[in-house]
Formats: structure tokens, sequence, C-alpha cells
């Protein structure tokens, strides 16, 4: 489990950096907004990477490093031009991408035997208040206070790749997305970079 100390001090560097990347209207509301909810208390799943307390928190600042890395090391090598995707939308995107998972979670308990007893445990349950889907749902939330640029939506909408059930459905627009806005592309690639090589799995 996350300990207190920890916790806090992500919600401080989070904090820190929210309020000196993220100016534009509607980015104070949308702050007052998220400080109301459970965002850094609560894990980033129920069962697989960061699924720990103050793990949404943890998951979103490992996103905005990964996604800052991807798009400086791309401009680098020339693949997009230098300073196309500003330090705004790098924030907005790694920190905001997961906001669907705002109170979405409960903690349950369960009986586990350990050491030949019977002992009830905590664990994460999905309890969805807003069953409007995934990354369409961060978009939603955010765009109700501050709005997004088309590149800022549709990354952010689309952050899950395959793993999104549109795609699974056989829909083609995540990859005319992906070509069409590098920044769509490359929050993909940092959020899962931040999953499987940042993160780990509490069972």
């Amino acid at each position: 489990m996350c300990m207190d100390t920890q916790c806090d001090q992500n919600k401080k560097i989070f904090l820190e950096l929210y309020n000196q990347k993220i100016t534009r209207e509607g980015a104070g509301e949308l702050l007052k907004y998220l400080c109301g909810t459970d965002f850094f208390t609560a894990p980033a799943s129920s069962r697989f990477h960061s699924n720990f307390e103050g793990g949404l928190c943890s998951h979103s600042l490992n996103v905005y490093r990964r996604l800052e890395e991807l798009v400086r090391m791309h401009e680098k090598a020339g693949d997009i031009p230098e300073g196309s995707i500003s330090d705004e939308s790098i924030a907005i995107c790694g920190l905001l991408h997961d906001l669907c998972k705002v109170d979405f979670y409960s903690v349950q308990m369960r009986n586990v035997k350990k050491n030949g007893e019977w002992q009830a445990v905590p664990y994460y349950t999905i309890s969805d208040s807003l069953p409007y889907g995934h990354g369409e749902k961060s978009v939603y939330i955010i765009n109700g206070y501050m709005r997004l640029s088309r590149a800022e939506a549709l990354a952010i909408n689309w952050h899950m790749g395959g793993f999104d059930n549109r795609v699974k459905a056989g829909d083609y627009s995540m990859s005319d997305a992906y070509y069409r806005y590098p920044l769509a592309m490359l929050l993909h690639m940092a959020d899962m970079t931040a999953t499987y090589m940042d993160e780990h799995v509490e069972r």
C-alpha cells in the first residue's frame, strides 16, 4: 500500500506541475473539482498496475514523465516539429488522461486463507457512477471545466490503444487519430511504458 508520506509527496508534485504547466481558462475550476474527489488516494486499477492507495496519481505522474521524454526524443529525431506539442498539452494529456477513474473504485472485504486461517482482507472493486466509457469519459469530464484542443481530446480519448473495446469491435477511428495527431500515438506509448515498465501489481 502507498504510505501517506508518498501519497502526499505525489500530490505535491502533481499540484506543482498542474499549476505551472496548465494555465488555460477553466484550469482552476477543474483542479478544484479534482481536489474534491478521491483522485489523490484512488488506485489506478483494481487488480493490475498501481492497484494501491494513491496509485492513480502516481500513474498519472509516470505517464506525464514518459510522455515528455517521448515528445523530446521524437523532436530531436526530427519526427515531429520542435514545439508542435506544447508543454501544456503534455501536462494535460499526461496528468489528466485517466480522470475516468475518479470516484470509480470502492473498497470491499473478502475472506482469504492465510497460514491456515481465514482472514477478512480489503480489495478494490469497480463502482462506476458515470458509465460513460474510458478515454471518452476523461474527455467528457475535462471538457466540463476546460476546453481541450482537438489533438488533446483525441489523444486522451484513444490512450488505451488496442485495449479499447471500440477498437476490438472493429472501429478504425483510433488508427486515423494516430496518423493525424502524433500526440495521440505518443500518449498511448507513454501510458503503456508507464504501466508495464514503471509500475507493478500488488497481489
